[in-house]
């Protein structure tokens, strides 16, 4: 009977010591990381609440996140990375600088674009179109017929687009040019200067494009283009005709 007391004592102060130094079995302190599912909950049932959090807590500090990089030892030892990571599909082995293209259009290092000293810089460019536009031309003789002569024919009617385009450009510059010159002439003189709206301007400029042409003898057909043109326009807007 004595034997059986003192074993049931020492069944007693088993938890007791478990609960000061962290281990059911005996004196030794022993981490809750190598204890059994058993030992967890017969060392839950047998400490206080706020005691069996502190030795969570302290078990969750010493674990380490996956994500989180081992040491390296050695520079030159390649890095460990942990299997349950996952490993992306895209990964970059070797870092490559990223070119990063500049349009010289859009950009502020390019400065502000300004048309006459555009067109004073580049001048040089008309000179080379005239001789393609003549290389054209004499191309143009030779093939009288074939794909050749449709090719070179559509080259030489977008050559021409795109001179009579300039040389409108160039008239609108001068427009502007001269009404800004009138309003600092008025400026000076104490009057108070006028802007002109966006459509006051293109009136100004369909005027002069109609003098122009009026000049040169190429008012007619430049007006009966715009009847057709305006023609096919209405007839697209009318309701079909029924049979």
């Amino acid at each position: 009977m004595p034997k059986a007391g003192a074993s049931a004592q020492a069944g007693a102060g088993a938890p007791r010591r478990a609960m000061k130094g962290g281990d059911v079995t005996g004196g030794q302190t022993k981490d809750t990381s190598d204890m059994s599912f058993e030992e967890l909950l017969r060392l839950q049932r047998h400490t206080r609440p706020k005691a069996y959090k502190q030795l969570g807590a302290g078990k969750s500090a010493k674990t380490r996140s996956p994500t989180q990089p081992a040491c390296v030892a050695d520079k030159h030892r390649p890095l460990e990375m942990s299997a349950k990571a996952r490993v992306p599909f895209l990964r970059q082995v070797v870092p490559v600088s990223k070119k990063v293209a500049r349009d010289p259009r859009f950009d502020d290092l390019s400065g502000e674009y300004n048309p006459e000293v555009f067109d004073k810089t580049y001048q040089f460019l008309n000179d080379i179109r005239a001789k393609e536009k003549q290389l054209v031309k004499k191309q143009l003789k030779k093939h009288r017929s074939g794909e050749e002569h449709e090719r070179l024919q559509q080259l030489l009617q977008r050559m021409e687009q795109q001179e009579m385009a300039q040389q409108e450009r160039k008239q609108q510059q001068e427009l502007r040019l001269a009404l800004k010159q009138e309003r600092r002439a008025l400026a000076q003189q104490g009057h108070r200067p006028y802007f002109l709206k966006k459509s006051e301007q293109r009136q100004l400029a369909l005027a002069e494009k109609f003098k122009e042409l009026k000049r040169s003898k190429k008012l007619e057909s430049f007006l009966s283009r715009k009847r057709r043109r305006n023609a096919g326009k209405d007839r697209r807007h009318l309701p079909l005709s029924k049979e």
